[in-house]
């Protein structure tokens, strides 16, 4: 694939998922990513084998999806020594991509006017829980906390006959778009200085990206003072072609037919109940809408007669949108994503085959070239020798503690 990103360093200073996916994407459209980490603990993602997150032998994917491709350096910040080597780096990098909440960016001295003086033209990007100003901006949090909980997006989904248990997509759900969300806004900003010669300070919170995915709800509830946005639910949906059915054999199918009175008979035809088609009741789409659970009922059967299997077959070629509801496992073999590039095949360290989605993005037709993560400092001494450094001064380094 063509490497837009080549030719641009991005220094990261982060951990977890949230900012380190954004990293990621910029590596895998082509920068080089030097991931900064503690030469005895590393990001702390490293550790989720232990943890049972992950298989036990297998490979580490909550590591590799925010990792993929980068180069592991290995300093210790709280040392002079470190800090002196991050800087020589970082006056050699484009970017700087960091997740630190603000007193420990002070502490460590890796503020953006400490970053600036050794890299006036570097552009500074925080990720962070809740946004760099206010009274909580100390605060950390993760998807489930800032992104889903906070930004009203799991009050929304979250059906009321669970008795209010709270449902979430799955793990890093808002990291991952954050991460995206983060790697454009660098990409606008790295454009922004090559016409102006500006270099911006970019800053992102999972609340804003919670707040901008939650955009329509929020601005509804607030035109109609609602407390509590109506929600969703199948057997009571207004249009009964904007809705999710179930097969016979318990899975589920969407549909998205705004056009109803243009999809309505070819709906019937397929579900095998032509006669309904000149129903009084179901003529035109205000007729429809007014008698809309009796329709329902109608769908609901005639989609109970058949599996998932057989519906797929029966509605291969019709012209409204729809969807069966896939497991995540089944999305690996979707023949589109398949067809698409959209999941690679790496290997990790150890040789060990996995599978990563790819970023959300094609150049020129291409699927990306994905890499693998690095192993905990694996490239400290290959990037201290591009520094200047001679094998000499990193071993003593290394026997100080200051690298790995």
């Amino acid at each position: 694939m063509i490497g837009v990103m080549n030719g641009i360093r991005v220094v990261e200073v982060a951990a977890w998922t949230y900012v380190p996916v954004a990293g990621a994407i910029l590596s895998e459209w082509g920068a080089d990513v030097l991931k900064i980490e503690h030469p005895e603990t590393g990001d702390p993602q490293r550790g989720l084998v232990s943890s049972g997150l992950v298989p036990a032998g297998g490979v580490n994917h909550m590591f590799e999806l925010p990792n993929r491709g980068k180069r592991s350096v290995a300093l210790d910040l709280k040392t002079e020594e470190g800090r002196e080597l991050l800087m020589k780096i970082v006056a050699t990098a484009d970017v700087f991509l960091t997740n630190f909440r603000p007193g420990a960016r002070k502490k460590l001295g890796i503020d953006v006017e400490d970053v600036r003086k050794h890299n006036p033209n570097i552009i500074y990007v925080r990720g962070s829980s809740v946004g760099q100003r206010g009274e909580e901006s100390e605060r950390g949090g993760y998807d489930m906390t800032s992104f889903w909980g906070r930004s009203g997006a799991a009050d929304n989904v979250s059906p009321d006959e669970l008795g209010y248990r709270v449902t979430m997509p799955g793990p890093a759900f808002g990291d991952s778009l954050g991460g995206l969300t983060i790697a454009g806004a660098i990409s606008s900003a790295l454009f922004h200085r090559e016409r102006t010669g500006e270099a911006l300070t970019v800053d992102s919170s999972l609340l804003a990206l919670g707040a901008w995915a939650m955009g329509a709800t929020i601005a509804g509830s607030h035109a109609f003072d609602l407390e509590r946005y109506p929600k969703t639910n199948p057997k009571t949906a207004a249009n009964p072609l904007v809705n999710s059915y179930e097969t016979s054999d318990g899975r589920f199918i969407s549909f998205v037919m705004l056009e109803s009175d243009r999809f309505f008979p070819e709906l019937m035809n397929v579900l095998d109940c032509p006669e309904y088609i000149a129903d009084p009741r179901f003529t035109s789409h205000k007729d429809r809408s007014a008698n809309h659970l009796d329709l329902i009922e109608v769908i609901s059967t005639a989609f109970a007669k058949r599996t998932l299997a057989e519906w797929r077959v029966a509605l291969k070629d019709i012209q409204g949108a729809w969807s069966a509801i896939q497991t995540p496992l089944e999305v690996v073999s979707d023949p589109q994503v398949m067809a698409n590039g959209y999941i690679a095949d790496l290997e990790d360290a150890a040789g060990t085959p996995f599978k990563l989605v790819s970023a959300p993005v094609q150049f020129n037709e291409e699927p990306s070239e994905l890499r693998r993560a690095p192993e905990h400092g694996e490239h400290t001494d290959q990037v201290l020798e591009e520094i200047g450094l001679t094998m000499d001064e990193i071993i003593q380094l290394k026997v100080s503690g200051a690298v790995l």
